[in-house]
């Protein structure tokens, strides 16, 4: 119990650190852009440093709702959603006039600022903005905050230009007391600071953004220190405590997800990697199991829509032949779209695996029946995946599967292409999808290649599944199915 807490305080503490020290270096950004913002020649309020105040105190209400709306789970929520729209919009609505020539009426460019921070609002949830994606290459924050900066000015110029003609539009047919009776110089002194003001205002939201996503998707390592006496007896229960007892759509558990796969793909920490074979074969049990839970949760997922029920063993050769109706695919954007996850436990699981048949003194991946739940589990993953793509696969009578050269393969079916197959290729999950299907193709040849002698040997004696392939009924697909498709990579002809 005082395990659990001491893990639960170093989480809270992780996020509470990297929530701190965002805060404090937005303000920092946003203060050296209002500071470069005044030394342009039409901006000049009355009262700079009173000025300055708002304009930092009115982005108060903007930086902390997009902590809280950021996420690296692609659920959607609506009442966060609500509440980044209305602060964005009040944050403009005060910043604007703090910004802006004194000249100009303060309600009007509150009103102005006000449709400004909507839009900017609308873009940025419309985009899905909000979505934490985590770097393939780690950097140092200090360069990846610099590299993201001219990024962040292109992109805040672009949204100003369009916040500018539709807040300008909108305010000339929108019903308010605040309209200019006639063009005069007044009116066009406003619109050439209003923009401005607009590009400074956006620009420190894009680089608030932008070291929001530096700062929360840095890797953190969930390890005592090498060489202390927690590493020497047990340094994997940091990281599985994470994994286990965080919220499945929690930062730090994503974080977990990502210092267990930088553990497992790179021979950084090797020392780590050789705690999970440690002789009782519990821990890598837990680290397989973690791993394989939402591969499995993806794969159940995608049989819901298949129109036959998965528990019907009876159905599942017909499941395959019936892509999911189109209509429905909006119901699994969510799932497709947390492709980091998927991404990391299939090349997690494959790695460990794979590094087992060198490093695994005490054969606990074999002994545990690991290996076939791995192999199992992605290529059932693999033919949910494919069989939602509209990817047809017949399978082959058991014996028509040996052939002269020692195998027939199951070929996919090139008759015709099923309306709801060729609407989901155009559709908005289709990249998505071929993505997930490529990284589990490469997992499962990443373990077919370290361990190919081993699976030939077994394939020709026809043991191949005793090893690679569970008992029990997979979640989705069939037994023989596995088999046939596990076949097919074996010969390395699986695409």
């Amino acid at each position: 119990m005082m395990m659990m807490s001491g893990s639960r305080g170093r989480l809270e503490m992780l996020v509470k650190n990297r929530l701190m020290s965002f805060l404090i270096w937005q303000s920092i950004s946003s203060s050296i852009v209002f500071l470069h913002f005044l030394c342009l020649p039409l901006s000049s309020p009355h009262y700079p440093f009173f000025s300055f105040i708002v304009f930092l105190s009115s982005h108060l209400l903007f930086f902390p709702t997009l902590s809280f709306l950021s996420s690296p789970h692609p659920r959607p929520r609506l009442p966060l959603s609500l509440l980044f729209a209305t602060a964005a919009a009040f944050s403009a609505a005060l910043s604007l006039p703090a910004a802006a020539h004194p000249s100009s009426p303060l309600p009007r460019l509150a009103f102005r600022g006000f449709l400004i921070g909507s839009l900017f609002a609308s873009h940025y949830l419309f985009q899905r903005r909000w979505l934490l994606h985590f770097p393939i290459i780690q950097r140092p924050p200090f360069f990846s905050f610099k590299m993201g900066v001219p990024s962040a000015a292109r992109q805040a110029f672009k949204l100003s230009v369009l916040a500018f003609f539709i807040s300008g539009v909108l305010l000339e047919l929108l019903p308010h007391p605040f309209k200019y009776a006639v063009a005069t110089t007044r009116f066009f002194v406003e619109q050439i600071t209003s923009f401005a003001a607009t590009f400074a205002i956006f620009f420190s939201w894009e680089l608030t953004h932008h070291l929001h996503w530096v700062l929360h998707t840095k890797r953190a390592i969930f390890a005592p220190p090498k060489g202390s006496a927690a590493a020497e007896t047990n340094p994997s229960e940091h990281l599985l405590s994470a994994l286990e007892e965080t919220n499945p759509t929690s930062l730090p558990r994503y974080l977990a997800h990502l210092d267990l796969y930088m553990v497992c793909e790179n021979n950084v920490d090797t020392w780590r990697r050789a705690g999970f074979f440690e002789e009782t074969g519990e821990t890598y049990k837990r680290v397989v199991a973690v791993c394989l839970k939402p591969l499995e949760h993806l794969a159940t997922k995608l049989g819901e829509g298949s129109g036959s029920s998965v528990d019907k063993a009876t159905q599942l050769s017909n499941q395959l032949l019936s892509p999911t109706d189109p209509r429905s695919d909006l119901k699994y954007v969510e799932e497709l779209y947390n492709f980091q996850l998927y991404a990391w436990c299939s090349r997690s699981v494959a790695s460990l695996t794979a590094c087992s048949r060198k490093e695994d003194k005490f054969g606990v991946a074999q002994l545990s029946g690991s290996n076939a739940a791995v192999v199992s589990t992605l290529l059932s993953c693999l033919l949910a995946v494919e069989n939602f793509m509209g990817k047809k696969t017949n399978l082959q009578p058991p014996n028509q599967l040996l052939g002269a050269a020692g195998i027939k393969w199951a070929t996919v079916n090139s008759g015709r292409v099923d309306v709801a197959a060729g609407k989901r290729r155009s559709g908005p999950v289709n990249s998505k999808a071929y993505a997930i299907a490529d990284v589990l193709k490469t997992s499962i040849y990443q373990i077919v290649s370290a361990f190919q002698d081993e699976m030939s040997a077994g394939a020709k004696a026809n043991l191949l599944e005793k090893d690679w392939i569970t008992t029990g009924k997979p979640v989705f697909g069939t037994r023989e199915m596995l088999i046939q498709k596990l076949r097919i990579f074996l010969d390395f002809r699986a695409t």
